[in-house]
């Protein structure tokens, strides 16, 4: 199965009417990745103020994840298919809270099962709350196949490490 069949099924999952709608706001997603068989939550700890994990969102979600990517998958004599994928960062950022979200769109040789968010459809979002003054929460909603790179850099990103830009393709 290619990566973007992988991710419609991901997505399908994640319905809660048998895909037959998507989670249309990050608040949908999250209510929806406790029961889905191919998404988790994680929850950790980083040791930095949430003001740092909320400056480390917006620049290097902002740096790595806005991208457009081309993939083209080409068997000979059975298929070809080209499929361009829309990544969408948004981080909100409050005074108690920061919010990542990161939506992807598909164009090409896909197929909406159902109507697809502004933005594109959810593939992570990831909740910062301080627990004390230097220490932060970080609750992971995320699928559960697929994406490594991305919930890795995330979890880098919060915890303050070099990770750098996640392979998007891989």
């Amino acid at each position: 199965m290619s990566r973007c069949g992988v991710v419609t099924v991901a997505l399908c999952a994640l319905s809660l009417t048998g895909c037959l709608s998507h989670p249309q706001t990050a608040a949908e997603f999250r209510q929806a990745v406790p029961g889905a068989a191919t998404a988790g939550m994680d929850t950790f700890e980083v040791n930095r103020p949430l003001a740092q994990v909320a400056a480390s969102f917006q620049k290097l979600a902002s740096d790595c994840l806005g991208r457009t990517i081309r993939t083209t998958e080409h068997q000979p004599h059975v298929s070809y298919q080209v499929v361009t994928t829309t990544y969408k960062p948004t981080v909100l950022v409050s005074a108690n809270q920061a919010e990542l979200h990161v939506q992807q769109r598909h164009r090409g040789n896909v197929i909406n099962v159902s109507a697809e968010p502004d933005g594109g459809y959810y593939l992570l979002v990831a909740d910062a709350r301080p627990v004390g003054p230097a220490r932060t929460r970080v609750d992971l909603y995320r699928p559960s196949m697929g994406h490594g790179a991305l919930v890795q850099a995330v979890r880098s990103w919060a915890a303050g490490d070099n990770a750098g830009c996640p392979d998007l393709i891989g």
